[in-house]
């Protein structure tokens, strides 16, 4: 309230300048009482540079803290609601509606499953490789120990690179969870809004 008067005195005034130094040791002059300096007194000086009032503080410190917080979590959550409504109209620009949604889910998901083909035809040619090694091996009683440093380092190569594959599968299982946990997420968020524009899963607006 105190701000309010202030504020609405100076509008009932005509001429002068006012001037303070903020908390942050900044000197202000304004034609009107300094937002800045609502908790300390500001001088109102005439024409010719002579004080012609001082105006005590409005706020406390802690008054003023608190606006200040109060004013910067209201920007904060208003900031928070354009990003929702930004993030929301480009998904139903994206989307709009469920056909299309579950069409680019099957095609992220058949991209994984090419990749996952690809390890498993590599998994099946390091097993016939392997199949192989075995086979030469048994000229050494199947034992690696004695077998010659090159054969030893084929089956160390091919162990290696299934172990390579087994971990490539993994994220690549790992990846199709994320995709569809990613999708299943945003089908949630859609529906509201699909349910709001009126439009069907074919992506029709019932007549009505």
């Amino acid at each position: 309230m105190l701000g309010a008067g202030l504020w609405g005195t100076a509008n009932a005034q005509s001429g002068g300048i006012y001037t303070c130094v903020d908390s942050q040791g900044r000197r202000h002059t304004s034609d009107r009482p300094i937002v800045a300096c609502l908790d300390r007194e500001q001088q109102q000086l005439g024409n010719s540079g002579t004080v012609r009032k001082t105006l005590p503080p409005s706020y406390t410190a802690d008054e003023r803290a608190r606006v200040d917080a109060q004013r910067k979590a209201e920007e904060e959550q208003r900031a928070r609601l354009l990003e929702e409504r930004r993030r929301e109209r480009a998904l139903l620009i994206r989307y709009p509606n469920q056909g299309v949604h579950d069409k680019e889910r099957a095609d992220a998901l058949a991209q994984v499953d090419e990749v996952i083909g690809a390890v498993h035809k590599r998994e099946l040619a390091l097993a016939t490789q392997r199949k192989d090694i075995d086979a030469e091996l048994e000229f050494y009683q199947g034992d690696a120990s004695k077998a010659p440093n090159w054969l030893k380092r084929k089956i160390e190569d091919n162990e290696k690179q299934v172990l390579v594959q087994k971990r490539f599968l993994d994220e690549q299982v790992q990846e199709k969870q994320r995709i569809n946990a990613r999708f299943d997420e945003e089908l949630v968020k859609l529906r509201q809004l699909w349910t709001a524009a009126g439009v069907t899963r074919s992506g029709t607006t019932p007549s009505r």
